[in-house]
């Protein structure tokens, strides 16, 4: 064998190992890309479900529907101390066995969680707020008036 094709062939050989595994490794990470916290398929899969267990769809669109899931995610991972992220994770490790149950199910769970559990408080503001501030809900529901506003003169003032 001639020593040019040898090195040709570990090259392409190299360049195919590495076009490989660069092809696997995102098979089981979240959708969305995180610098602090490692989410993986499933932790996201369940806090869809615990973010649409606070707010479930009705007539109006539900959390996971508005994907505040990832907002969840992406909160906790950007604006919270390594503690806060390492509490968050382990609540969430805790709730792996309510994945794939009924709403019902999940609702009576977060309800049985203590008050002051950090996960349960991280969960319940950063999933209100991702709703407060949704695009659904600044074009639906909140009623917007041109700055400066309303000039009511006439207005009685009671003492």
């Amino acid at each position: 064998m001639k020593r040019r094709t040898a090195i040709k062939q570990l090259f392409i050989l190299a360049g195919g190992i590495a076009i490989a595994t660069a092809c696997d490794s995102g098979r089981n990470k979240a959708s969305i890309a995180l610098s602090n916290v490692d989410f993986t398929k499933d932790d996201e899969e369940l806090l869809a479900q615990l973010v649409e267990s606070i707010i479930p769809e009705t007539d109006s669109p539900g959390a996971r529907s508005l994907k505040l899931h990832l907002f969840v995610m992406k909160m906790v991972d950007d604006c919270h101390s390594s503690e806060d992220q390492q509490a968050f994770i382990e609540g969430l490790k805790k709730s792996k066995t309510i994945k794939g149950k009924p709403l019902a199910e999940v609702q009576n769970y977060l309800t049985s969680l203590e008050k002051e559990d950090k996960f349960l408080d991280i969960l319940k503001r950063r999933t209100l707020m991702g709703y407060q501030n949704s695009e659904y809900v600044m074009k639906n529901k909140v009623i917007y008036e041109l700055v400066p506003g309303r000039y009511d003169g006439a207005v009685k003032i009671s003492s």
